[in-house]
């Protein structure tokens, strides 16, 4: 009987279909016991004798895979490659799946929110009133600002289709590949990541982890920001120079930021001290129904695997690519 070890967690809480899914095709399965991310040593001792992963944000590292020695697929619930050795995992003949569209409707909505509460500071409202303070903000709408998105893949075309939606801002746009009809309904302005730096009022961030964003915003882009200009990062940590963005913050500069994803989670450090940033715990794709369709698209893709079908979510070369550049 083929073993699957789910590390991701929650799995299966809001609906059964995943586990049913398993069950009826005689997989026998292990949930994460720990209920918590994994560290790298946890899942090496945990994976020894699994023929799949369905996996979550942890590190699946060639360490990892030397130590699982029937594992021959790995089903990535959701986008993020970066944790995943890809090159290693196609040395040791393992494929690789994952979920790229299920999260993207999540991830876009909760940058909206995110992007809202900056704007009307109802986060620095909430920690305020919490402690007993009565302090109302002059907060901006969204057609009076102008807004940088730096990515428009997946997520980031989502998150300028629910723009429009606003009324008319200034959309400042960047991506490797400009689509001019992205959004018809937006003026959208293609231009550089410095001019998005020096004039946007909101800035939020699509792009994936690979050796050429990590780090991609230090102090000095961050100092060309506005002095009241926010940030948004519902992509991937790393891409923020999160001590920069502390070192930053600290000094008064940035009127917000909001933080989804990090290099380390769970986050300890010291932006949790900082009443105008909001960190939120890697939750862009948590709602029921992503989340859902996140676990049954991986679980059946493990399904085809481990019964001989034909996959459908298979990582596409390019993503392999990026990896052998030098992530």
């Amino acid at each position: 009987m083929p073993k699957v070890l789910i590390t991701t967690v929650p799995f299966g809480d809001r609906n059964r279909l995943p586990i049913e899914q398993l069950e009826n095709a005689g997989i026998e399965y292990l949930i994460n016991p720990l209920g918590r991310k994994l560290k790298e040593e946890e899942l090496a001792e945990m994976v020894t004798d699994f023929d799949a992963l369905i996996a979550g944000t942890e590190i699946i590292s060639d360490k990892v895979m030397g130590c699982a020695k029937n594992l021959k697929f790995i089903s990535r619930v959701g986008i993020g490659l970066d944790g995943v050795d890809l090159l290693a995992a196609k040395r040791r003949g393992i494929q690789v799946s994952y979920t790229p569209d299920a999260p993207a409707p999540a991830v876009a909505e909760l940058t909206i929110g995110l992007m809202l509460s900056l704007l009307r500071m109802t986060h620095v409202s909430n920690a305020q009133l919490h402690r007993g303070e009565w302090q109302r903000h002059l907060g901006r709408r969204i057609p009076e600002v102008t807004i940088g998105i730096i990515g428009t893949g997946r997520i980031g075309g989502r998150v300028l289709r629910r723009l429009a939606g606003f009324g008319s801002p200034r959309i400042l746009v960047n991506d490797l590949h400009p689509d001019m009809k992205l959004v018809p309904e937006l003026k959208i302005e293609w231009v550089g990541k410095e001019e998005i730096y020096h004039h946007a009022d909101v800035i939020s961030l699509h792009v994936p982890l690979t050796a050429s964003t990590k780090n991609m915003i230090r102090r000095e882009h961050l100092m060309q920001m506005k002095s009241d200009a926010m940030i948004i990062n519902t992509s991937r940590g790393g891409i923020i120079n999160e001590l920069d963005l502390v070192e930053v913050m600290n000094g008064g500069h940035l009127s917000g930021a909001a933080i989804d994803v990090f290099e380390q989670e769970p986050y300890t450090g010291a932006l949790a001290q900082i009443d105008r940033c909001i960190l939120t715990s890697h939750m862009g794709s948590m709602t029921v129904d992503c989340r859902t369709r996140m676990e049954i698209e991986a679980t059946q893709e493990a399904v085809r695997f481990l019964t001989g079908q034909a996959l459908q979510g298979g990582v596409p070369h390019e993503e392999y690519d990026v990896q052998r550049q030098g992530l």
